[in-house]
């Protein structure tokens, strides 16, 4: 009886998992939260190329936003909590910058028989500004930057309005640098993006 008593429970248990079906529908508002990491693949030119510059990764809490414009298509804005990265030369630390990289991208969410797992890719536009400045060698600025940014992750429902999320971003980040007020030339930052985190969809 036992053994029968289990089997139902187990039964019954894989029934209610296999019934969550995440259907993101047209009107939903999702909102995420989690920690993100901004990884970079910086390539420098100039002076910073001379001084073989490199940017650290920061980390940050991320934020999403997305509203369902259809039932396959959202619209997303992803926030975040600053960014602060060591800049290096030779493997040094010679300065330190902060940034916030809000992005606005188009998502599509293809309908899929997956239970609660919900795929997207997406596209949008990338705004980087870059702050709080500081290095060793001078007074140095950096330029704020415009860019594309692409995007795939996943939902995956594990109860009714509760979701986890796991998102990767590639970002288009150019930045031209000044220290002292004359030019050292620039930086394709160019990062990865990596997001894990939780959702709830309104």
């Amino acid at each position: 009886m036992k053994q029968i008593g289990l089997s139902v429970a187990v039964a019954v248990g894989l029934a209610s998992l296999s019934s969550l079906s995440l259907a993101h529908e047209a009107g939903d508002f999702i909102l995420r939260a989690g920690v993100a990491s901004v990884q970079p693949d910086a390539k420098p030119h100039g002076t910073l190329d001379a001084l073989n510059a490199d940017v650290d990764n920061g980390t940050a809490l991320g934020i999403t936003a997305a509203y369902m414009v259809s039932d396959v298509v959202a619209i997303e804005l992803l926030a975040a909590s600053p960014f602060k990265h060591d800049i290096t030369s030779n493997g040094s630390k010679i300065g330190e910058a902060s940034q916030l990289p809000p992005t606005v991208s188009l998502q599509y969410m293809p309908e899929l028989e997956l239970g609660g797992f919900q795929p997207y890719v997406g596209i949008g536009i990338n705004y980087t500004t870059f702050f709080d400045e500081d290095s060793s060698l001078g007074k140095l600025k950096l330029d704020d930057s415009w860019g594309i940014a692409w995007q795939v992750g996943f939902d995956y429902q594990v109860q009714d309005q509760w979701l986890v999320n796991a998102a990767i971003w590639n970002i288009d980040i150019e930045s031209d640098a000044t220290l002292n007020g004359a030019s050292i030339g620039s930086v394709d930052i160019d990062p990865w993006v990596y997001m894990l985190g939780v959702g709830y969809r309104f």
